[in-house]
């Protein structure tokens, strides 16, 4: 099977599109308005850039009329957005999070978890997350789509703080992935969560290669 996405119809019943690209870390997003409204949303099209320093992106489609996501415009318009580390404890949380409330609700309250104050970033984050990024926003490069609804603004932020919560780390001072169970987007709307991992060093990095692999640097 194959087929040429914009110019030929699917031949399967779903698109392989996403379905391929898994699994996706949650970019579980919160942000303040100008207004003080403060807003909590997740994004499958979250990634880290780079680690020197921490940089990171999320891609926020556009709604079919023309809206764009307040998460984008709450980074724009304050500097600032925050990533909450989503796990499977908390997936339900996040899926409420993911309806489009009416304009002005506080999505905290309507995903029922708890607003913590940042330390540099004005929004806040959410307490029951094992982890979170305050996120200095840099820029937005906006790609056209071919549909209202295929617009995206892809945001670019420089992590600025990191908060790890102490009792998910692990004697030797790593995230405990075993009781933290991270959640990701697969396929559809398919979600997995992990608690398995296996170690693989890459043959021969030694010393600064290695540090900057996976080190302080």
């Amino acid at each position: 099977m194959h087929y040429a996405p914009g110019s030929e119809p699917c031949p399967l019943p779903y698109s392989p599109f996403k379905a391929c690209t898994v699994p996706r870390p949650i970019g579980w997003l919160s942000t303040i308005s100008k207004a003080g409204i403060p807003n909590l949303a997740p994004y499958s099209q979250w990634q880290n850039l780079t680690f020197d320093p921490p940089m990171v992106m999320f891609a926020a489609n556009q709604y079919a009329d023309g809206r764009r996501k307040h998460t984008v415009i709450n980074a724009e318009e304050t500097g600032w957005f925050v990533w909450n580390m989503c796990t499977y404890d908390l997936r339900e949380a996040m899926n409420q999070s993911a309806v489009e409330w009416p304009e002005g609700d506080d999505e905290f309250l309507r995903a029922g978890v708890t607003a913590a104050p940042c330390i540099d970033a004005p929004g806040p984050r959410v307490a029951e997350s094992p982890a979170h990024f305050e996120c200095r926003y840099l820029s937005t490069h906006r790609l056209r789509g071919n549909s209202g609804h295929g617009w995206v603004d892809v945001v670019f932020g420089e992590v600025m703080r990191i908060h790890v919560a102490d009792h998910v780390l692990t004697a030797d001072g790593k995230l405990d992935y075993a009781r933290i169970r991270p959640l990701a987007r697969v396929g559809y709307h398919d979600y997995t969560s992990f608690s398995e991992t296996f170690t693989m060093p890459i043959p021969g990095a030694t010393g600064a290669a290695a540090a900057g692999l996976e080190g302080k640097a």
